[in-house]
């Protein structure tokens, strides 16, 4: 492809509202346009980079036996209705009415149209196992979308949707679509860990996250140093201590702290360390009010108390109704005659004479000490692991790394099968449930963690797999004799298997070199008059810069083996 004929429009600055790595240089790069708020125009480079990454996702999904199908974007509520999800979905969820007056949605996933088709085509167990999938836009209205392709409102997605008549049959599935991501991202060139995850909106017993990792993640991956344990913070779980303060109890006692209200403030005027101090955190869920006492030092994870709730989500109480419940201004909220229904992580049930807030404003108690004191209704794993906590598996401390979430599987179980009436007839003629798994992959998050996990300060440095060139042709002379040179070599390269765009602008060297770097493609290929006199022309290898000259004769090999070496 030559340049001259291609949209690329390069940026030489950083677009304003680029917040991170991939977003910034993939608007510079010429790959993506903005439409509005979380929805992009794909450009001609962009385009191909996300069907080359739909490319591999096709032929792993049919690898492992999944049948390719296309579900319309649209879906009407009466489906959404049947699982309960209208109402369950939230804002996210973009309703519309048609010209009758018929409410609708735009898909921001596809359980309920899959369960819908499964019903009304699959009778028999001997139609089982099946595993359906589509590559298709998706929204969801983010009421934050950012991060470019990461965190948008209309999105590429592939989702796949499994049946299977038994729970053994169930896992199976699961795991040869865990099996398949693994082989998906491995020949995106991606560096990645699949995690224990939460289920969240899509619901079902078990799910792991596919997180590719990078400093420059939104989400946070824990997993231990010595073994096998590895989950989102959402789901990372934190082991009760195993040793309890053997202080003697010391007298409840008030202590004046003025305006002192955060744990920093608080405990540098008592003197004393974060551990002693314990949260108090109150939380309207749904019609209710609960409080959630942490250890100071700890931060708790609203995803945990939500499920222990049974719950969709939490609110942190108003400022309002924290003084409506304590009688203080937020800061100084605690335990003690606290009139509503009190949760504690594991970690508190072992202190003893720690301080928290008083339910007056300006005040703290010091020593106060559980039971005594004040009760707590339940104990729970309610808190955001942390490095070096140990892991819950018993095979070493816990670290901490940042991620970014490029897929994710879920075993569903009955959950939509039972509530859409999807049975099938088992081997002795009688009715039961079938078994559903779902499968997600994010194509654009993909390709923006790829990104986000090959870059350097002058542009992005592509996987070889999901680049949009494999290598960038770049004449610097303007000379016939160049021109001539760089057209064979154009031609020799693409009969020989490698796609390539041919820089053919009347632009100076350096700004050439600036455009390649910025874009990425693995391999340049330099043609100038002095290379050409003395017989050669010059490769660099973007990823790490080394550059050799080579005979145009001979350039088709020596970047064959480029190639194989660094795969």
């Amino acid at each position: 492809m030559r340049t001259s004929q291609t949209l690329i429009p390069t940026l030489r600055e950083d677009p304003g509202e680029a917040e991170t790595v991939s977003h910034r240089l993939m608007l510079r790069a010429g790959l993506i346009r903005k439409v509005a708020a979380g929805i992009y125009t794909y450009l001609p480079l962009g385009l191909r980079i996300i069907r080359k990454v739909e490319q591999i996702i096709r032929e792993e999904m049919n690898r492992a036996g999944a049948q390719e199908l296309l579900m319309p974007i649209a879906s009407p509520a009466e489906l959404w209705k049947e699982t309960g999800r209208w109402d369950y979905y939230g804002k996210e969820l973009l309703r519309f009415k048609d010209r009758h007056e018929r409410d609708f949605c735009l898909g921001p996933t596809h359980e309920e149209v899959i369960t819908d088709l499964f019903r009304r085509e699959v009778r028999s167990y001997r139609q089982l196992p099946v595993n359906f999938y589509q590559i298709q836009t998706k929204f969801r209205d983010e009421i934050r979308p950012r991060f470019g392709l990461m965190r948008g409102r209309e999105f590429i997605m592939k989702d796949a949707y499994s049946f299977d008549v038994d729970e053994a049959g169930a896992k199976l599935s699961y795991q040869k679509m865990y099996d398949a991501y693994t082989r998906i991202f491995t020949r995106c060139g991606l560096t990645f860990r699949a995690v224990e995850a939460d289920t969240g909106l899509i619901g079902g017993d078990v799910s792991h996250e596919f997180m590719v990792l990078a400093e420059t993640g939104e989400a946070t991956v824990v997993y231990t140093d010595k073994g096998a344990y590895a989950a989102n913070l959402e789901r990372a779980e934190v082991p009760p201590p195993a040793d309890a303060d053997p202080s003697p109890l010391r007298p409840l006692a008030p202590a004046a702290t003025p305006q002192r209200r955060t744990v920093d403030e608080v405990t540098a005027f008592l003197k004393v360390s974060p551990r002693q101090l314990v949260k108090t955190l109150l939380y309207t869920a749904e019609k209710d009010t609960v409080a959630v006492l942490i250890r100071g030092d700890h931060e708790v994870n609203e995803v945990k108390v939500a499920r222990l709730l049974g719950v969709n989500e939490i609110q942190l109480a108003t400022p309002e109704k924290v003084k409506e419940l304590t009688g203080a201004p937020p800061g100084f909220a605690g335990p003690v005659g606290l009139k509503v229904r009190i949760l504690a992580d594991h970690a508190v049930k072992g202190m003893k004479n720690f301080v928290v807030g008083a339910n007056q404003p300006d005040t703290h108690y010091v020593d106060a000490n559980l039971d005594r004191d004040f009760s707590v209704d339940r104990f729970a794993d309610l808190r955001n692991a942390q490095a070096g906590d140990p892991s819950p598996r018993g095979d070493g401390a816990l670290v901490v790394a940042k991620g970014i979430e490029v897929g994710q599987v879920f075993l569903l179980g009955t959950k939509y099968s039972q509530k859409m009436n999807a049975t099938i007839l088992d081997d002795q003629g009688k009715e039961r449930l079938a078994i559903m798994g779902c499968y997600g992959i994010g194509v654009g998050r993909t390709a923006a963690a790829a990104i986000e996990q090959n870059h350097d300060e002058r542009g992005i440095i592509w996987p070889y797999p999901i680049a949009p060139f494999h290598l960038h042709l770049l004449p610097v002379s303007q000379s016939e004799k160049t021109a001539q040179a760089t057209a064979a070599l154009y031609d020799a390269l693409q009969a020989a298997g490698f796609e390539v765009l041919w820089d053919d602008r009347e632009e100076r060297a350096g700004v050439k070199f600036n455009d390649a770097d910025l874009i990425g493609a693995p391999f340049q290929v330099v043609v100038g008059d002095k290379g050409l006199a003395d017989g050669v022309v010059e490769i660099k290898v973007r990823r790490t810069g080394a550059k050799s000259r080579v005979a145009p004769a001979e350039i088709v090999n020596h970047l064959r083996a480029l190639v194989s070496a660094s795969a």
